[in-house]
């Protein structure tokens, strides 16, 4: 991983994320009222899609985007990947930076919305998105800081719950029309890229945590040519 990064944005080591955040704060405020709400969100274990897709591929430099509470981000860095970690939630970064200290893994962990932090582009040989919140907005900032962060010959893997980009406005105030999902994404590839995966499939899911109640997952996994 390129040293610029912290020059960049705000981040941190395995000791914790830095203080600044830069991001929506009523994302930020959102987000740390759920993770604040119960010790442990998710189920503690990577995701099943994850875990699948990168067995094939050689370690490199990583970004982790939504990482939550470090499942995925600490999985990785067992696996030899170089990894960092962002999310918007302060209080999700520390626990995952408690972790990590629990666990002697290494990881740099960014306290940022993903359209808002300022990565060095085209440096990751993997971008990481499982089921991200991704905001979406009329200029795709979401979806194009994906694709920039991808180094040429990198992969860029986004999965997300099948069925969610169509269901209608729940009575909580979730609108999918308000977020990213992976064929908007899709529809943004040119042909720098190659599709390599683009399907959905039975989800292999870890026990536990929220969200354990979705069965399928869409996969789309696209290779950065130049």
């Amino acid at each position: 991983m390129t040293d610029d990064i912290a020059t960049d944005v705000p981040v941190a080591d395995a000791a914790g994320p830095a203080d600044d955040y830069l991001g929506d704060p009523a994302a930020r405020a959102e987000w740390d009222g759920r993770y604040a709400e119960r010790q442990r969100l998710w189920s503690g274990r990577p995701n099943g899609a994850l875990v699948a897709e990168v067995a094939g591929l050689t370690p490199g430099r990583v970004l982790d985007v939504g990482c939550g509470e470090g499942a995925d981000a600490l999985w990785l860095a067992g696996a030899g990947w170089d990894v960092t970690a962002l999310d918007v939630s302060g209080v999700a970064l520390e626990r995952a930076a408690g972790h990590a200290r629990a666990t002697g893994r290494t990881v740099r962990w960014v306290h940022a919305g993903l359209a808002e932090a300022v990565l060095p582009p085209a440096s990751f040989d993997l971008v990481s998105a499982q089921y991200p919140a991704l905001p979406r907005t009329p200029d795709a900032a979401a979806e194009r800081a994906l694709l920039a962060a991808v180094a040429p010959g990198g992969v860029l893997l986004l999965v997300h719950h099948a069925g969610m980009e169509t269901r209608r406005t729940h009575d909580s105030g979730f609108d999918p029309a308000d977020y990213v999902w992976p064929s908007m994404v899709a529809a943004l590839l040119d042909d720098d890229w190659e599709i390599e995966v683009d399907e959905q499939r039975t989800r292999v899911a870890p026990d536990g945590g929220a969200g354990a109640h979705h069965t399928d997952d869409l996969v789309l996994r696209a290779r950065r040519l130049r």
